[in-house]
């Protein structure tokens, strides 16, 4: 098995720049996946942020997700568990509108930080949507300006914990899924993994790696590059030991972006190839994928085409 592609972004800036832009967009044709490292994001702020989420976790979450699971009865488990997760969330809005200040039982300082770390990670995603449109041939912005809409991107983080699972071959972490947005950006847990990728029909670990941040395409930018690209199924499998932590930020299309494949990538298909991929307004798109999630993304798509 090929290995699972890791970009330093630090060679963009010399001789390695074509190599490395190439290394990027095989990453996104055959992987979907990628991670980074030397991105800029510095690593006293990225440890930081570990351990106050996981501070946060064992002292106001850690209680609740033991109680959650009693009163679902999950801990002796017999059957699979197929409309459950095993995981402790929330979930923190940035953009258009910041609910940071809003979200029950989190220090000051920790809501400081995220905020912090939110807008180096928007940039960060900026950047590669701009890397992303050079491979494709696309003008500077064009991925930015796709997901502007009338209020500019949204952009949020999911912080999650999976804790330690007595039955993990019955219960999933998370189960398999593709993202429905645009770019995925995640700093995950260096020590406990569980993250795995479906390639070629066979899930592949997507290594834990300190310091780096894992990159991962949404649906959305698959209809964009007419499937150039392609959202990748994905999902966490429960461990027995370890808690593992996990802070992904989806810089997705505002509600009313209208998204549809890049008319310049059209005009480069043979011309017997219609454009495969419909055009909707992002948030008619998620509201379909709320009941849809952990299914194919196919239907998805068709759904809008008659739309």
């Amino acid at each position: 098995m090929a290995n699972f592609p890791v970009i330093n972004m630090e060679n963009l800036n010399g001789s390695e720049r074509g190599v490395t832009m190439e290394k990027i967009n095989d990453a996104c044709e055959n992987w979907g996946f990628f991670e980074l490292v030397n991105h800029g994001i510095p690593h006293d702020l990225l440890d930081k942020v570990e351990k106050m989420t996981k501070d946060h976790y064992k002292k106001c979450m850690e209680q609740r997700f033991k109680e959650m699971v009693a009163a679902k009865a999950l801990e002796g488990v017999k059957a699979e568990v197929t409309d459950m997760d095993w995981e402790s969330t929330f979930f923190l809005r940035h953009r258009p509108t910041s609910n940071i200040s809003e979200i029950p039982d989190l220090v000051d300082e920790y809501r400081e930080l995220m905020k912090d770390f939110a807008g180096k990670l928007e940039k960060l995603a900026e950047e590669l949507l701009d890397l992303l449109c050079e491979n494709l041939g696309l003008e500077k912005g064009y991925l930015k300006k796709a997901f502007y809409g009338s209020k500019g991107p949204n952009f949020g983080t999911k912080v999650s914990n999976y804790p330690p699972c007595p039955t993990p071959d019955l219960i999933k972490g998370l189960r398999a899924h593709t993202d429905a947005g645009g770019i995925i950006l995640l700093f995950q847990d260096d020590k406990v993994s569980g993250l795995q990728l479906l390639k070629d029909g066979e899930w592949i670990d997507v290594p834990p790696m300190r310091h780096s941040i894992v990159i991962n395409l949404g649906d959305q930018i698959e209809v964009i590059t007419n499937g150039k690209y392609k959202s990748v199924m994905h999902r966490v499998i429960a461990q027995t030991d370890g808690t593992r932590m996990s802070i992904a930020s989806f810089y997705n299309p505002g509600n009313d972006a209208v998204i549809y494949p890049a008319p310049t990538l059209l005009e480069k298909e043979p011309t017997e190839k219609e454009q495969s991929y419909p055009k909707f307004v992002f948030d008619d798109y998620m509201k379909l994928y709320a009941g849809l999630k952990f299914q194919a993304k196919e239907p998805r798509f068709e759904a809008h085409e008659s739309s």
